[in-house]
Protein backbone atom coordinates (compact mmCIF):
# COMPACT_ATOMS: atom_id res chain seq x y z
CA UNK A 1 0.00 0.00 0.00
CA UNK A 2 1.57 3.28 -1.32
CA UNK A 3 0.99 6.89 0.26
CA UNK A 4 -1.84 7.59 -2.38
CA UNK A 5 -4.04 4.73 -1.13
CA UNK A 6 -3.14 5.42 2.82
CA UNK A 7 -3.71 9.83 2.77
CA UNK A 8 -5.58 10.35 -0.99
CA UNK A 9 -7.24 7.83 -2.07
CA UNK A 10 -9.73 7.65 1.41
CA UNK A 11 -10.48 11.43 0.76
CA UNK A 12 -12.12 10.63 -2.84
CA UNK A 13 -15.18 10.33 -1.85
CA UNK A 14 -15.43 13.42 0.84
CA UNK A 15 -16.79 17.10 0.18
CA UNK A 16 -14.21 19.88 0.65
CA UNK A 17 -16.79 20.82 3.48
CA UNK A 18 -15.59 17.37 5.40
CA UNK A 19 -11.97 17.76 4.24
CA UNK A 20 -12.02 21.35 5.90
CA UNK A 21 -13.71 20.38 8.67
CA UNK A 22 -11.34 17.19 9.88
CA UNK A 23 -8.13 19.78 9.29
CA UNK A 24 -10.05 22.41 11.10
CA UNK A 25 -10.26 19.17 14.07
CA UNK A 26 -7.07 18.42 13.92
CA UNK A 27 -5.79 22.06 14.28
CA UNK A 28 -7.86 22.06 17.27
CA UNK A 29 -7.08 18.74 18.65
CA UNK A 30 -3.10 19.72 18.48
CA UNK A 31 -3.92 23.01 19.45
CA UNK A 32 -5.56 21.65 22.65
CA UNK A 33 -2.66 19.23 23.51
CA UNK A 34 -0.14 22.78 23.26
CA UNK A 35 -2.16 24.07 25.49
CA UNK A 36 -2.19 20.77 28.16
CA UNK A 37 1.72 21.20 27.70
CA UNK A 38 1.43 24.67 29.41
CA UNK A 39 -1.04 23.74 32.02
CA UNK A 40 -3.30 26.33 30.01
CA UNK A 41 -7.64 25.47 30.20
CA UNK A 42 -7.66 26.34 27.07
CA UNK A 43 -7.01 22.49 26.54
CA UNK A 44 -10.86 21.94 27.06
CA UNK A 45 -12.20 24.87 24.87
CA UNK A 46 -10.44 24.12 22.10
CA UNK A 47 -10.52 19.90 22.70
CA UNK A 48 -13.84 20.11 22.72
CA UNK A 49 -14.29 21.86 19.64
CA UNK A 50 -12.39 19.48 17.78
CA UNK A 51 -14.20 16.69 19.38
CA UNK A 52 -17.64 17.83 18.50
CA UNK A 53 -16.46 18.32 14.72
CA UNK A 54 -15.46 14.55 14.96
CA UNK A 55 -19.01 13.40 16.26
CA UNK A 56 -20.73 15.23 13.21
CA UNK A 57 -18.13 13.46 10.68
CA UNK A 58 -18.33 10.39 12.02
CA UNK A 59 -21.97 10.30 12.20
CA UNK A 60 -22.59 11.65 8.36
CA UNK A 61 -20.28 8.63 7.62
CA UNK A 62 -22.52 6.69 9.07
CA UNK A 63 -19.75 5.12 11.85
CA UNK A 64 -22.45 5.95 14.64
CA UNK A 65 -20.59 3.14 17.04
CA UNK A 66 -17.31 6.21 16.97
CA UNK A 67 -19.47 9.14 17.20
CA UNK A 68 -21.13 7.60 20.58
CA UNK A 69 -17.58 7.24 21.65
CA UNK A 70 -16.02 10.85 20.59
CA UNK A 71 -19.67 11.94 22.67
CA UNK A 72 -18.08 10.91 25.46
CA UNK A 73 -15.24 12.53 24.95
CA UNK A 74 -17.03 15.59 24.86
CA UNK A 75 -18.19 14.90 28.05
CA UNK A 76 -15.40 13.56 29.84
CA UNK A 77 -13.70 17.07 28.48
CA UNK A 78 -16.87 19.31 30.06
CA UNK A 79 -15.49 17.62 33.86
CA UNK A 80 -11.86 18.15 32.79
CA UNK A 81 -13.22 21.71 32.51
CA UNK A 82 -14.89 22.52 35.48
CA UNK A 83 -12.58 20.38 37.47
CA UNK A 84 -9.41 22.61 36.20
CA UNK A 85 -11.74 26.07 36.31
CA UNK A 86 -12.37 25.24 40.24
CA UNK A 87 -8.61 24.52 40.82
CA UNK A 88 -7.17 27.53 38.91
CA UNK A 89 -5.83 30.34 40.72
CA UNK A 90 -5.44 32.77 37.86
CA UNK A 91 -8.73 31.15 35.91
CA UNK A 92 -6.03 29.60 33.32
CA UNK A 93 -3.04 28.23 34.80
CA UNK A 94 -3.24 24.99 36.89
CA UNK A 95 -0.51 23.28 39.25
CA UNK A 96 0.01 19.78 38.88
CA UNK A 97 1.28 16.47 40.85
CA UNK A 98 2.08 12.80 40.55
CA UNK A 99 -1.36 10.14 41.55
CA UNK A 100 -2.32 9.14 44.88
CA UNK A 101 -2.53 5.60 45.64
CA UNK A 102 -6.46 5.78 45.67
CA UNK A 103 -6.91 7.62 42.34
CA UNK A 104 -4.71 4.84 40.86
CA UNK A 105 -7.50 2.56 41.91
CA UNK A 106 -10.24 4.75 40.69
CA UNK A 107 -7.69 4.92 36.92
CA UNK A 108 -7.99 1.09 36.61
CA UNK A 109 -11.71 0.87 37.92
CA UNK A 110 -12.40 3.36 35.37
CA UNK A 111 -10.79 1.08 32.72
CA UNK A 112 -12.38 -1.42 33.31
CA UNK A 113 -15.88 0.21 33.11
CA UNK A 114 -14.89 1.84 29.53
CA UNK A 115 -13.99 -1.24 28.51
CA UNK A 116 -17.62 -2.72 29.27
CA UNK A 117 -19.16 0.13 27.83
CA UNK A 118 -17.32 0.50 24.82
CA UNK A 119 -17.55 -3.38 24.34
CA UNK A 120 -21.75 -2.68 24.67
CA UNK A 121 -21.43 0.23 22.12
CA UNK A 122 -19.82 -2.19 19.56
CA UNK A 123 -22.30 -4.98 20.50
CA UNK A 124 -25.12 -2.96 19.17
CA UNK A 125 -23.10 -1.09 16.39
CA UNK A 126 -24.55 -2.35 13.48
CA UNK A 127 -27.93 -1.71 14.68
CA UNK A 128 -26.45 2.03 15.64
CA UNK A 129 -25.00 1.91 11.71
CA UNK A 130 -28.01 0.99 10.27
CA UNK A 131 -29.74 4.04 11.93
CA UNK A 132 -31.57 2.31 14.82
CA UNK A 133 -33.32 -0.29 12.57
CA UNK A 134 -33.01 -3.91 13.51
CA UNK A 135 -34.34 -5.42 10.01
CA UNK A 136 -32.04 -7.68 8.79
CA UNK A 137 -28.98 -6.99 11.20
CA UNK A 138 -26.90 -9.18 13.63
CA UNK A 139 -25.88 -7.94 16.80
CA UNK A 140 -22.54 -8.89 18.30
CA UNK A 141 -18.80 -8.97 17.69
CA UNK A 142 -18.55 -10.93 14.38
CA UNK A 143 -18.18 -7.55 12.68
CA UNK A 144 -15.08 -5.78 14.48
CA UNK A 145 -11.76 -6.25 12.93
CA UNK A 146 -8.61 -5.43 14.44
CA UNK A 147 -8.39 -1.68 14.64
CA UNK A 148 -11.94 -1.92 15.94
CA UNK A 149 -10.81 -4.06 18.85
CA UNK A 150 -7.71 -1.56 19.60
CA UNK A 151 -10.31 1.29 19.21
CA UNK A 152 -12.06 -0.48 22.19
CA UNK A 153 -8.46 -0.50 24.08
CA UNK A 154 -7.33 2.83 22.99
CA UNK A 155 -10.57 4.54 24.38
CA UNK A 156 -10.42 3.33 27.56
CA UNK A 157 -7.15 4.36 27.73
CA UNK A 158 -7.70 7.81 26.73
CA UNK A 159 -10.67 7.78 29.46
CA UNK A 160 -7.73 7.25 31.93
CA UNK A 161 -5.44 9.66 30.64
CA UNK A 162 -8.56 12.28 30.78
CA UNK A 163 -9.79 11.85 34.30
CA UNK A 164 -6.15 12.18 35.26
CA UNK A 165 -5.51 14.97 33.34
CA UNK A 166 -9.04 16.10 34.83
CA UNK A 167 -7.24 16.23 38.10
CA UNK A 168 -3.74 17.50 36.53
CA UNK A 169 -1.50 14.15 37.23
CA UNK A 170 1.38 14.03 35.53
CA UNK A 171 0.86 9.79 34.89
CA UNK A 172 -1.58 11.29 32.51
CA UNK A 173 0.54 11.67 29.50
CA UNK A 174 2.10 7.97 29.49
CA UNK A 175 -2.01 7.11 28.84
CA UNK A 176 -1.53 9.75 26.27
CA UNK A 177 1.04 8.66 24.49
CA UNK A 178 0.53 4.45 24.59
CA UNK A 179 -3.48 5.54 23.09
CA UNK A 180 -1.66 8.13 20.25
CA UNK A 181 1.32 5.77 19.40
CA UNK A 182 -1.19 2.89 18.91
CA UNK A 183 -4.18 5.62 17.08
CA UNK A 184 -1.77 6.61 13.94
CA UNK A 185 -1.86 3.00 12.70
CA UNK A 186 -5.55 2.66 13.24
CA UNK A 187 -6.64 6.01 11.72
CA UNK A 188 -4.71 4.81 8.66
CA UNK A 189 -6.52 2.12 8.02
CA UNK A 190 -10.19 3.63 8.94
CA UNK A 191 -9.25 6.03 5.93
CA UNK A 192 -8.47 9.13 8.25
CA UNK A 193 -5.12 10.44 7.10
CA UNK A 194 -5.26 13.22 8.01
CA UNK A 195 -6.09 12.06 11.67
CA UNK A 196 -3.37 10.09 11.65
CA UNK A 197 -0.57 12.73 11.33
CA UNK A 198 -2.56 14.45 14.09
CA UNK A 199 -1.72 11.76 16.22
CA UNK A 200 1.78 11.51 15.17
CA UNK A 201 1.90 15.02 16.28
CA UNK A 202 0.32 14.39 19.49
CA UNK A 203 2.76 11.61 20.50
CA UNK A 204 5.64 14.38 20.22
CA UNK A 205 3.67 17.40 22.22
CA UNK A 206 2.91 14.33 24.74
CA UNK A 207 6.47 13.15 25.32
CA UNK A 208 6.91 17.14 25.63
CA UNK A 209 4.04 17.59 28.49
CA UNK A 210 5.31 14.95 30.42
CA UNK A 211 8.94 16.15 30.34
CA UNK A 212 7.52 20.18 31.42
CA UNK A 213 5.04 18.68 34.12
CA UNK A 214 7.38 17.18 35.48
CA UNK A 215 9.97 20.14 35.01
CA UNK A 216 7.66 22.17 36.66
CA UNK A 217 6.57 19.92 39.61
CA UNK A 218 9.85 19.65 40.39
CA UNK A 219 10.47 23.72 40.84
CA UNK A 220 7.44 23.89 42.62
CA UNK A 221 9.06 21.03 45.11
CA UNK A 222 12.28 23.24 45.42
CA UNK A 223 10.46 26.11 45.97
CA UNK A 224 8.60 24.91 48.43
CA UNK A 225 11.86 23.66 50.36
CA UNK A 226 13.34 27.30 50.28
CA UNK A 227 10.13 28.34 51.45
CA UNK A 228 10.76 26.65 54.62
CA UNK A 229 14.39 27.42 55.28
Amino acid sequence: MNIYDLFIKPYESYTDFQIFLEAIATVLGIMSVFFSVKKNIWVYPTGIVSTIIYVYLLFIAGLLGDCIINIYYSVMSIYGWILWNKNSEDQIHVEVSWAKKNEWMMAAMLFILSIFLVMIIYYYKPYLDNHFSAENIEFGFYHLDWANWLDVFTTSVFLVGMWLMAKRRIESWFFWILGDLISIPMYIYKGYGITSVQYLVFTIMAIIGYVNWKKSLIRLEISDIRSHI
